[in-house]
């Protein structure tokens, strides 16, 4: 069932604001709601249920992660080939036009008045919701931290194999992604990508809006969508993150208020 106008263009599951952690899966979602184009971008179900159009398996992950350090996740419920909310406003891909080969026909010829729109309706709220979020945890903690789940296709086309299980992203701010590599390293069964398959250096995205912007910790955790593309695997990955990740938040805290 797609949402309708009076919905939210995004959920908000479990958790406590007085956790001080929130939990963002910005491509949680592969619908096109009904007030674009119709509902449709012209693609057929097959590539809309490809990496194109979500992040396969990150939205189990994330709820299961909130849920095992009671903390609160925010979800998109939209495509990210409608708006994608990892990227700023003025990014060129904002709105995809082509993306891995696909050209995207609902987006090809898309109006500024059109990106506005979907500005409008899905991008601005979703932040709008995690800005009150981090808004409500601070009152709790002066530095909530952010955690955002992402996850990736292990080979683009026309390209190589990618080697990572997991990428770890980030930028000015180690925090969290400085101790998570060096941790998850230490695990026999992985290969851990720093900035890696992607840069954490993107100005403007989630991360830098959220968290280098207001200084608070936080990182994006990207994992490769064939290992988290059962129920068992995202709960097995959920279960594998969250006390390597609650350790390191706690730590983090500790020290900052030791140092006052």
């Amino acid at each position: 069932m797609r949402p309708n106008l009076r919905e939210e263009p995004y959920e908000v599951v479990n958790g406590d604001v007085r956790s001080g952690t929130l939990i963002l899966c910005d491509h949680a979602s592969n619908i096109v709601p009904q007030d674009v184009n119709g509902g449709t971008l012209g693609l057929p179900d097959a590539d809309m249920n490809r990496h194109i159009a979500w992040d396969i398996g990150a939205a189990d992950v994330s709820v299961e992660l909130a849920r095992l350090m009671n903390a609160p996740a925010i979800l998109s419920r939209f495509s990210r080939l409608v708006i994608d909310p990892n990227r700023g406003e003025d990014d060129p891909t904002l709105v995809m036009r082509l993306y891995d080969g696909t050209i995207i026909p609902g987006n090809r010829y898309v109006k500024p008045e059109d990106v506005e729109y979907r500005l409008n309706r899905f991008h601005r709220p979703y932040h709008d919701e995690v800005t009150r979020l981090i808004d409500r945890a601070e009152e709790f903690h002066p530095q909530p931290a952010l955690i955002s789940v992402h996850s990736y296709t292990p080979q683009l086309k026309g390209r190589g194999l990618r080697p990572w299980h997991v990428g770890v992203l980030w930028d000015a701010d180690g925090r969290i992604a400085e101790p998570l590599i060096e941790r998850l390293r230490r695990e026999d069964d992985l290969c851990i990508g720093d900035n890696q398959p992607y840069s954490g250096q993107l100005k403007g995205d989630t991360m830098s809006r959220h968290g280098t912007d207001r200084g608070f910790p936080h990182v994006l955790i990207e994992l490769r969508h064939d290992l988290i593309d059962t129920a068992s695997t995202q709960k097995a990955w959920a279960a594998r993150l969250a006390p390597i990740l609650g350790t390191i938040i706690d730590e983090t805290r500790a020290r900052e208020s030791e140092n006052g």
